[in-house]
């Protein structure tokens, strides 16, 4: 039973804070209705002109820049010459204001385009009806299925309202296997039939042996105290409702333990999610131990070099056991998240690898090397139909140049038929 205080609620942390990373003012009135009804006119206004087949918009709301999975698959169109009108729509976050030319843009680009590529959920887009000959394709930043997200949350803190127009008018939707499909329709609310077992795009870069050792040299040349020990990657997930929340409790980490125990044959590195709002600080005296990494954007890279993971809810699990290295899971909470949050599999027994609640614990597990790694094959197996490091050549190929490739087909009674079909 969780009992919990009806007097002393949770202090949001963007007032101790401050507005570190999320510009978190409220726009004004005039902005709000250009943001929401006037670009939806402007949007179906633009439905005179027709859809380019040429047209690929690729949009995000939380980079500056394109990256993640976005990037691999429009790495893979321009390394093949597929000569297509590419258009890119990108902000640090949903809360930074965009300009009228930007709204306007990107307005005449969603009516406009045969495919709009997006990585996660994108509010302004989620109203709008997608055109007959267009597509709104979803490659989620996260491969698995793991804490429950979306309509899977519904009746919970948190989750979406019924009524909520977020995810649901997705054409498609690319996950890591055909075992996770049930989740992401619940998820996004939206028919099976639109979910494709294609693979993650980012994911590829775990099967190519040239870029991994381009990159681990990069990083060492970089960060010259990478090479010298072994290296422990801390990544957990924020805690919070919601961006202006997001944060990570630090002061459950003995930082003297680790460094007593750990210093000689490990470096620390912490890679906070990109949208908590406190830092870390790390004491003087630790600093040939302890490494903020939170600002190296892509997370992938950083698994290249890292001998060991510390993560708890994260999706980055996934990605880790493509490379069959040892995790452990540092879930303090874990009764308590368990009870607010809600998985799709029972969390202990799902887990690639120990649970610790403690830094004692963490520390124990290291230093004798306890890492249950058996569990790893069978979780990855599980999770990735394919590991040939091609998702990118599939989602092109099937998704964005409607060819005909063989993948497994869901029917509506969740059972797979290996036929091909042409999307």
């Amino acid at each position: 039973m969780l009992l919990e205080s009806i007097k002393i609620r949770d202090i949001n942390p963007s007032l101790i804070y401050g507005d570190i990373k999320n510009k978190t003012r409220k726009p004004g009135l005039i902005y709000r209705i250009f943001r929401s009804i006037v670009f939806q006119l402007l949007y179906y206004l633009f439905h005179v002109f027709p859809v380019n087949p040429r047209r690929i918009l690729f949009a995000s709301d939380s980079r500056v820049e394109i990256g993640g999975n976005l990037k691999f698959v429009y790495e893979e169109m321009v390394n093949r010459k597929i000569d297509y009108d590419y258009k890119f729509m990108f902000k640090e976050n949903s809360f930074v204001k965009k300009t009228v030319i930007e709204i306007v843009k990107l307005a005449y680009y969603c009516a406009t385009s045969k495919s709009i590529l997006i990585e996660e959920n994108y509010p302004m887009i989620s109203p709008l009806k997608i055109r007959k000959k267009a597509d709104l394709i979803q490659l989620w930043h996260g491969a698995g299925a793991f804490k429950k997200f979306g309509y899977s949350r519904l009746g919970q803190p948190g989750g979406p309202k019924v009524n909520s127009k977020d995810h649901r008018n997705y054409t498609k939707a690319v996950v890591s296997t055909k075992n996770v499909a049930t989740h992401y329709a619940e998820s996004f609310d939206i028919e099976k039939d639109r979910i494709y077992p294609l693979g993650i795009p980012r994911t590829d870069i775990f099967f190519d042996e040239e870029y991994k050792e381009q990159k681990r040299q990069e990083l060492y040349e970089k960060y010259p105290f990478l090479k010298d020990r072994k290296v422990i990657l801390f990544a957990p997930t924020f805690r919070g409702r919601g961006r202006k929340e997001a944060h990570y409790p630090i002061e459950y980490l003995d930082f003297e333990k680790l460094y007593n125990n750990l210093k000689d044959e490990y470096v620390f590195l912490f890679k906070l999610h990109f949208i908590i709002l406190n830092k870390v600080t790390i004491p003087y005296q630790y600093s040939d131990f302890f490494y903020d990494f939170t600002d190296y954007r892509e997370v992938n890279d950083l698994l290249l070099i890292a001998d060991i993971l510390i993560t708890d809810y994260s999706s980055i699990c996934f990605e880790f056991s493509l490379l069959d290295k040892p995790m452990l899971f540092f879930a303090y909470d874990v009764e308590e998240y368990i009870s607010k949050r809600g998985f799709y599999y029972e969390y202990q027994s799902f887990i690639p690898g120990n649970l610790v609640k403690t830094t004692n614990e963490l520390v124990e597990k290291i230093v004798n090397k306890d890492f249950a790694e058996e569990k790893i094959k069978p979780f990855r197996d599980y999770f990735f139909d394919d590991l040939d490091g091609k998702a990118s050549q599939r989602v092109v190929d099937l998704i964005l140049l409607g060819r005909e490739i063989s993948i497994p087909v869901l029917d509506n009674v969740n059972s797979i038929k290996g036929i091909s079909r042409d999307y």
